[in-house]
């Protein structure tokens, strides 16, 4: 079942365990019940504090609990917990077996003070590189607080329940039996929504720091890299992020970072927070840019977060990023999540079988319909222009699978569904040919980036697309303001460029701070 990299990595892991655990399985006789029991018996062959056992009486088949001996056991998956989220399953073998979490003292504090009861049920597909945060959010969650249980279910394996309950994004959360959440979340988010007091309370926390020398708006590539060349310079350096790691964490694979041959985003993001907390820099995650004040009487610029909290440096670099663009037609935004999605990777095993649509036509669409060629029923690929943008090598691909049909001159213009999810969609042939309906169960938008930048107006100069307008050092309209990577307007957007992008604007500021009065030791000994 595990291949033997895998297979010592578990083993050096459960080295870890500090108590016995026990893993309790509830089986039927299909070939997967067959594979995850094999999976079990696996791992207890790893660890001496490790034993298999069986009890059917739990609904959902195959799935297994992970509990201490003598524990009634919170913590549940449904399927097999392989592909991203094994890392999962490696941790909830830990937590439960009292290796001690990352999290601060603090963070579980407060997932201890919880009162009430907590059913929560997570959907995940094996292949969402976004799901991982929320699974291990509500493990660890589950570990520590007796009123709070938490399933993981694969939603592929367990395709009626998935109907049933209309998920058409992963990760889909549910509490109680309600619809929770959608989306990546982190432990921070999730306890925010529970604990009605704790955005106040961060928000004051946040008031009361004081002035950074270089603040760093977004966790992404270029914020990562500027925080890095920034802290080596030895002033006092700051992450505000509302996710570190930005859209690299919604990338599967990375094949063009150069010197690493292949890797995939969520990897990439988790090195990029490590290298940057090697430094010392202060992250400040889940927390969103409202808007920019220009200097004050002090020289100090304002950053005021949508928590109510303003924190204030003597330079900064916006990072701020860009998210996938809308079609912005009818229907779009009422079926997000119920049949308009935007990550093929994510969402795709949802819709084994069925007929899905892609709209784009460059090298992000016809990725996402030769990969959902695989699982769906049929592909139709609708394409604005006269011809296909992708790269020659994925168009051959494309045109060589039976199921998927291309629509070339097209313009999408509105989003049918019967109230509850998508069930098909309109186009307009630009070629004179009319307009078209295509019946289908989902739709997966892939068009394009949109700078993250509503939030920058006017404070600074802004291209007609809404980039941050830099120079060649990275300088905004603003002075002491840098920019950097997706959201500025470089020409390319791509991963290494965000990250040299994002140096130059570090040591463009810094360049900046020593020429102006400062009492930071370390900038008065560089001047």
């Amino acid at each position: 079942m595990l291949d033997t990299d895998l297979t010592e990595q578990l083993r050096n892991y459960l080295t870890r365990l500090v108590e016995p655990i026990e893993l309790v399985a509830a089986l039927d006789g299909s070939e997967a019940a067959l594979e995850l029991d094999a999976l079990l018996h696996e791992i207890a062959a790893l660890s001496p504090k490790i034993r298999v056992l069986r009890d059917d009486a739990d609904a959902r088949k195959p799935s297994f609990l992970i509990r201490r001996p003598g524990d009634a056991g919170n913590l549940r998956f449904a399927g097999m917990p392989l592909g991203h989220e094994f890392t999962s399953l490696v941790l909830a073998l830990l937590q439960v077996g009292g290796h001690p979490p990352k999290q601060s003292e603090e963070t579980l504090a407060q997932v201890r003070a919880l009162t009430g009861e907590y059913q929560f049920e997570t959907y995940f597909s094996q292949s969402c590189q976004n799901c991982p945060d929320v699974v291990q959010a509500l493990n660890l969650m589950a570990v520590l607080n007796p009123r709070i249980r938490h399933v993981a279910i694969d939603g592929a394996l367990f395709q009626a329940e998935v109907d049933a309950r209309q998920v058409m994004a992963v990760p889909s959360v549910f509490l109680n039996g309600q619809p929770f959440a959608s989306g990546r979340m982190d432990l921070a988010q999730i306890l925010a929504r529970l604990d009605g007091g704790s955005a106040a309370r961060e928000a004051e926390r946040l008031r009361a720091l004081p002035a950074y020398d270089l603040l760093v708006v977004g966790g992404g590539p270029a914020g990562a890299a500027a925080a890095i060349y920034a802290a080596r310079k030895g002033i006092r350096t700051g992450v505000v992020a509302e996710r570190f790691g930005g859209q690299v964490l919604d990338t599967l694979a990375i094949e063009n970072f150069v010197s690493v041959r292949e890797t995939e985003g969520p990897k990439l993001a988790a090195a990029l927070e490590a290298h940057v907390l090697d430094y010392g820099v202060e992250i400040l995650n889940g927390q969103r840019a409202a808007a920019l004040d220009a200097a004050d009487a002090e020289g100090l610029i304002g950053i005021r977060l949508d928590n109510g909290a303003t924190l204030k440096s003597r330079a900064v670099v916006l990072a701020p990023g860009a998210r996938w663009r809308s079609m912005n037609v009818p229907g779009e935004a009422e079926y997000r999540n119920r049949g308009v999605a935007y990550c093929p990777h994510c969402d795709g095993p949802l819709f084994k079988g069925k007929r899905v649509a892609v709209i784009g036509g460059g090298n992000s669409g016809v990725e996402a319909a030769i990969d959902l060629a695989g699982i769906a029923a049929h592909v139709t690929l609708i394409e604005f222009d006269a011809r296909l943008r992708a790269d020659e090598v994925l168009q051959r691909k494309l045109r060589s699978l039976a199921n998927v049909r291309v629509v070339l001159s097209a313009l999408t213009t509105e989003v049918h569904g019967d109230g509850s999810r998508v069930v098909g969609l309109s186009y307009q042939d630009r070629g004179g040919g009319g307009a078209h309906r295509v019946e289908l169960d989902g739709i997966f938008v892939q068009i394009g980036l949109l700078p993250n930048s509503e939030w920058l107006k006017g404070s600074l100069e802004l291209s007609p697309r809404g980039e941050i307008v830099i120079d060649a050092h990275g300088a905004t309209s603003l002075p002491g303001v840098f920019a950097a990577g997706d959201a500025t307007t470089v020409p390319y957007k791509q991963i290494v460029i965000a990250m040299g992008a994002g140096a130059t604007a570090a040591l463009a500021a810094f360049d900046h701070l020593i020429r102006s009065s400062a009492p930071n030791p370390a900038l008065a000994a560089a001047a």
